[in-house]
Parts: structure tokens; C-alpha cells; sequence
């Protein structure tokens, strides 16, 4: 057989290689969480427990997972691209500062911060742009969380300066 002849479907077992790394990361997420999950009450409808939400989620994302790899030996789709490392990295790191700097100095510098750094995951980033965002969310997101939620969130701590609001 020549390569300029399709391949039979019936004789390709992956049609969506796509789909199907797709879905086992969401099914390995998935048990993942639930396993983590196990310590936790679940409760009931009527006294919902603090294991509910994250585990049903958890579990809608695992049938998702699945319904993606059965779709990937029924239906044609894409190939598999190549991966890059810059994003994941970038959002990674992102993660990683603001954990380390939300407790000092505060949620005014470790959001802005966080974001910045994670922004700067796509090759077409624009500085500009990507402060003005990352100041907005910042002043939007401490609105929400500190005053309509009314969340024990530290804003600002500077302990050299006892600074803390």
C-alpha cells in the first residue's frame, strides 16, 4: 500500500488520538480528586458536606473523560500536535508564587504577581495589556472575595511595617 492511499478506517484503531490522550487525562484527574476526596463527608442533599461538589464534579469530568475515548475509536479527529512547555510552565509557576506570597505579603501582591508571571505563558503576550488585566482582576477579585463575600482573605501584611489589612 502506497501512502498516498487512505488507511480503512476498520483498520485503524485510534481514529482520534486527540480525544483519546484527552480523555484519559480527565479520567486520571478525576480519580485522582475522588481518591483524594475519600477522608471528606460527602453528606447528604438536605446537609451537604464539604466532599459533595468537588467529588460529583470530579465524577461528572471522569464520564466526560470517557465519553471523549469512546469517541476516539468511533468518530475521526485530529492527531496528536506537538506539545509546548512554555504555558503549562508559565501557569505552573504562577500557581506555585501565589501560594507562597498570599499569606505575605497579601492577596494585593501575590494576585497581580501571580497573574503577570502566568500571562506570560503565550508568545503574543503584551505587557500593557497584561497589567492593565492583571490590576483589574486584582481590584475586582478583592472586591469580590473580601467585601461581597465577605472572605478573611489578608490584603496587604508588611509585618517591618506593621502593615496588616
Amino acid at each position: 500500500m502506497s501512502q498516498s492511499e487512505p488507511v480503512a478506517p476498520w483498520k485503524r484503531a485510534v481514529r482520534s488520538p486527540q480525544n483519546l490522550v484527552s480523555g484519559l487525562v480527565l479520567i486520571a484527574a478525576a480519580i485522582v480528586v475522588v481518591l483524594m476526596l475519600g477522608n471528606l463527608a460527602q453528606g447528604t442533599l438536605r446537609v451537604i458536606g464539604p466532599a459533595m461538589v468537588p467529588r460529583w464534579t470530579a465524577i461528572a469530568i471522569g464520564i466526560g473523560g470517557a465519553v471523549l475515548v469512546v469517541l476516539s475509536f468511533i468518530e475521526d479527529g485530529d492527531a496528536l500536535e506537538r506539545w509546548h512547555l512554555r504555558g503549562p510552565a508559565f501557569v505552573l509557576a504562577g500557581i506555585v508564587l501565589f501560594a507562597a506570597t498570599i499569606r505575605e505579603p497579601g492577596f494585593i501582591v501575590a494576585a497581580p504577581l501571580a497573574m503577570l508571571v502566568a500571562g506570560f505563558g503565550s508568545r503574543e503576550v503584551r505587557p500593557r495589556e497584561l497589567i492593565v488585566f492583571a490590576l483589574a482582576m486584582t481590584v475586582a477579585c478583592a472586591l469580590l472575595f473580601r467585601f461581597a463575600l465577605n472572605q478573611p482573605i489578608p490584603m496587604l501584611v508588611l509585618p517591618s511595617f506593621s502593615i496588616n489589612v
